[in-house]
């Protein structure tokens, strides 16, 4: 019996496994490769060895593109569980509706990132501004999208209203879990509001803030989808990602091979910073 249990997980396994291979372990090989040829996207190839890798620290689109990119990261995480935060505070406390307002607030998680990207691109471009225009200000008449200054404001807050969802709804997870005594006895103490929250609720859902954190730094640094539908990389490439980058001069522009060790550095600085952001918030919960 327990000999064919272990065949019967086997077997589920397998598949899984090989689908993994196929689709992700093969061609993330396939891409280490093609970063050390001068691969076109299309017929033969030499090998040209570190030569890629040396040409992305001379590059000043790719180093443009890795600071918008962290740049956008650090604001909008910052703005998301900020907002998600008190969001949670507010739906987990005894309110009426609750169940109705945390569904409501999960729909845009729901709703996918380019018809979000394309709905919000024609508010920013046709309704804002013909808003503005009413009332008679200036600043508000032109598009936000159109201006290299103000067009990664326009990408942060779509990016922050999709992500805010996911993170509220984690967040209320982590109030769930804190028992209603501890509450108590900070009220005999004295503790309330501000005091509750600081010495009480917050080092109780530490583990929720790391997750949230951790999610939202990398999730952000991958940005695509947002940056697709509302300024393709523009104006003046001011809003162009790492990995918009990568997608268009990859796959269009003729520099699959360049554009492979872009991907391969890129992969690394992830993986990088979601393990210091791991080891730096697990220190964080050890002290308190």
């Amino acid at each position: 019996m327990k000999n064919e249990r272990k065949t019967t997980f086997l077997l589920i396994t397998i598949p899984i496994l090989a689908l993994f291979v196929c689709f992700n372990t093969i061609p993330l090989i396939r891409g280490v490769i093609y970063s050390f040829t001068n691969f076109k996207g299309f017929g033969t190839y030499d090998w040209v060895g570190f030569r890629n890798y040396a040409d992305l620290f001379s590059d000043a689109r790719v180093g443009k593109s890795y600071l918008f990119t962290f740049k956008l990261a650090v604001v909008t995480t910052v703005v998301v569980n900020v907002i998600s935060l008190i969001l949670a505070l507010a739906l987990n406390s005894k309110i009426r509706a609750k169940s109705f307002f945390r569904g409501a607030y999960f729909l845009p998680n729901i709703l996918g990132a380019l018809v979000v990207g394309y709905i919000f691109n024609y508010f920013f471009t046709y309704i804002l501004p013909a808003m503005g225009a009413m009332v008679g200000s200036d600043s508000m008449s032109k598009s936000i999208l159109s201006s290299p200054d103000s067009a990664w404001i326009g990408i942060m807050i779509v990016c922050a209203w999709q992500a805010v969802a996911m993170n509220t709804i984690i967040y209320i997870s982590g109030l769930q879990t804190v028992p209603e005594d501890v509450y108590e006895a900070g009220g005999l103490d004295g503790a309330t509001g501000w005091k509750q929250f600081r010495y009480l609720t917050f080092p109780l859902i530490i583990p929720f803030f790391s997750i949230n954190m951790v999610l939202s730094v990398k999730n952000f640094l991958m940005v695509f989808d947002q940056i697709m539908a509302l300024t393709k990389g523009g104006p003046a490439q001011s809003t162009e990602s790492i990995s918009y980058l990568i997608y268009n001069n990859g796959m269009s522009g003729g520099q699959f091979g360049f554009q492979s060790a872009n991907a391969v550095i890129f992969f690394i600085v992830i993986v990088t910073v979601s393990v210091a952001q791991m080891k730096f918030t697990g220190k964080k919960e050890e002290q308190l």
